[in-house]
């Protein structure tokens, strides 16, 4: 894989919200600067993602200096949320994890939030992504922790896994579904010049000069039926990872990496791999 390189980078500022393409990206040890560290919960503390309310792909959330940032929808004046400062933290469920959070503190924050998605919601802030929340002991080595992401610091595809699928879907019931976009599947780092599934055999990789360990794979969810641009939902690529990429009984596309050390990821970085 001589020709293996970073393609693309992306951040999710808010958690469920428009990714951001990056240029480059400091990777720390709970994953990228800046990386799902706000997110929405519900009144019971719930998460709040795509899976329930497939809008959430049309906000945006541009940072700022310090880790506050800007929140922009259609047909809403845009709202800038600074870090809120150390206090009381409620309780959060994030897909079976419970993590303290920090609410943000202008009660206008939340207003716009709920307005935009017609349901009530709060916005809040991951204050120390060192400590709140462990990456899953099952998958995980100790002191390894993460911020709101799923369930691991960073998600890698690569291109040629997803020209090969497009091939899949384009013989399937729903070809006039695809091809689809990477951004379906809101990927940390994007890495071109590999075979298609390479990184199914993968147990280390080295990204310019950060090495990451490959925990497993991603399971995917109907959020990657869901248009990033329309928010409008169809029926791939579920349909055909359920014929092709079925593990466990899990859908699977792309890797789940955790740091081994801090450093700094750019596009064009070159990546090495240990099967």
């Amino acid at each position: 894989m001589r020709n293996a390189r970073v393609r693309s980078i992306h951040v999710h500022p808010v958690k469920a919200f428009r990714s951001l393409p990056l240029r480059e990206v400091v990777v720390e040890r709970w994953g990228p600067a800046g990386d799902r560290r706000w997110m929405l919960i519900d009144d019971g503390g719930k998460v709040v993602t795509q899976r329930r309310h497939p809008r959430l792909a049309l906000a945006a959330a541009e940072p700022l200096p310090g880790g506050g940032v800007v929140l922009s929808a259609p047909g809403r004046d845009p709202v800038t949320v600074p870090v809120p400062a150390p206090g009381a933290t409620v309780p959060a469920e994030l897909f079976g994890d419970k993590v303290e959070v920090v609410p943000a503190e202008d009660a206008a924050v939340h207003a716009w939030c709920s307005g935009f998605l017609g349901a009530p919601v709060r916005l809040v802030h991951l204050d120390d992504p060192a400590v709140r929340r462990p990456v899953d002991p099952a998958y995980a080595l100790p002191g390894e922790t993460v911020t709101l992401a799923d369930g691991y610091p960073l998600l890698l595809t690569t291109t040629a896994s997803l020209d090969r699928l497009n091939s899949l879907i384009a013989q399937g019931a729903h070809a006039d579904e695809g091809p689809l976009p990477m951004s379906r599947f809101r990927p940390n780092v994007v890495i071109e010049g590999t075979e298609a599934w390479a990184e199914d055999r993968w147990t280390r990789v080295t990204i310019g000069a950060v090495p990451f360990r490959v925990a497993e794979p991603c399971g995917r969810c109907v959020v990657t039926t869901t248009d990033q641009d329309s928010a409008q939902r169809g029926r791939e690529p579920l349909h055909t990872l359920g014929r092709h990429r079925s593990v466990d009984g899990r859908l699977v596309f792309g890797q789940n990496l955790v740091p081994l050390s801090s450093g700094t990821l750019r596009v064009g970085d070159p990546l090495e791999a240990v099967a």
